[in-house]
């Protein structure tokens, strides 16, 4: 009887112990159950420094105005008075490499002129050596004797007045194209004062030393030909034109034939112009 009963208890436990394992057993994943995607961490957002604004260059040209329509300006070029270029010029250096084809033109807003035209013109050399200072904006952009202005030895400068303010495209000097030279420290700046005081623009600069103090320039210097140099004023506005220079590859002396200032007078909002 005894022996019943411990086999009763005994096969009761092996029952509930059967049980817990079954249950055990249901409560497992399934293997082919679909696995939950685990929750993502939010995407980190990443925050941009506010930098600070950079002050604009003075001495760098104006971006081109933004307007519609343009044309070649209209260059008259003078007769050439010599084929070719010397391979050499002692003491010159960053020698600009002659292009050995005729400038492409130069496109501006339409009704572009030269605004320089018989405009006023002073000079650093009030009695200059050759010619009269009022030469340089005459038009006559010939090499022969009697077009020419000549002025003092080492650092001159001759500066012409628009009138009133010009938004400018482009700036030609001719200044001796009778022979092959290349000019010392070319400096060309526009500005709203004939001081040179006020929103002073350098546009182009040739003096890689600062030995004549408007700045170290990184342009190239450049062999005269009856093409004149072209400088690129990028729409820049302005009233007075300064050219400076400090001698040539042949003497001490400065010499201009003339000077074009391609422009247009800067409306005011204000008061435009009458239809």
């Amino acid at each position: 009887m005894f022996q019943k009963k411990v086999f009763v208890i005994v096969n009761t436990v092996l029952m509930v112990v059967l049980g817990f394992v079954l249950l055990a057993g249901s409560c497992k994943k399934s293997p082919t159950q679909t696995k939950q995607p685990q929750a993502t961490a939010a995407p980190k957002v990443e925050t941009t420094e506010t930098k600070p604004a950079v002050t604009p260059d003075v001495n760098k040209a104006e971006t081109p105005l933004p307007l519609a329509g343009s044309e070649p300006i209209p260059i008259v070029l003078p007769k050439p008075m010599f084929i070719g270029t010397p391979e050499r010029f002692d003491g010159v250096t960053n020698l600009e490499k002659p292009l050995g084809k005729p400038r492409e033109p130069f496109y501006a807003p339409k009704g572009t002129t030269n605004v320089a035209l018989h405009k006023p013109v002073t000079s650093s050399d009030e009695q200059p050596i050759i010619g009269e200072i009022a030469m340089l904006t005459d038009g006559d952009k010939e090499a022969s004797d009697g077009s020419f202005v000549e002025l003092g030895p080492g650092g001159q400068h001759i500066m012409i007045d628009l009138g009133s303010p010009h938004n400018i495209f482009a700036i030609l000097i001719w200044h001796y194209h009778k022979q092959a030279r290349v000019y010392k420290d070319v400096v060309v700046q526009v500005a709203d004062d004939a001081d040179f005081l006020t929103n002073v623009r350098t546009l182009f600069n040739n003096d890689n030393d600062n030995s004549s103090g408007y700045g170290v320039g990184h342009n190239l210097s450049y062999v005269e030909t009856a093409e004149g140099k072209l400088i690129d004023a990028k729409g820049v506005v302005g009233r007075y034109v300064r050219c400076f220079s400090n001698g040539n590859s042949s003497n001490d002396l400065n010499n201009y034939i003339e000077v074009e200032v391609y422009g247009m007078p800067v409306v005011s909002l204000l008061n435009p112009p009458a239809k």
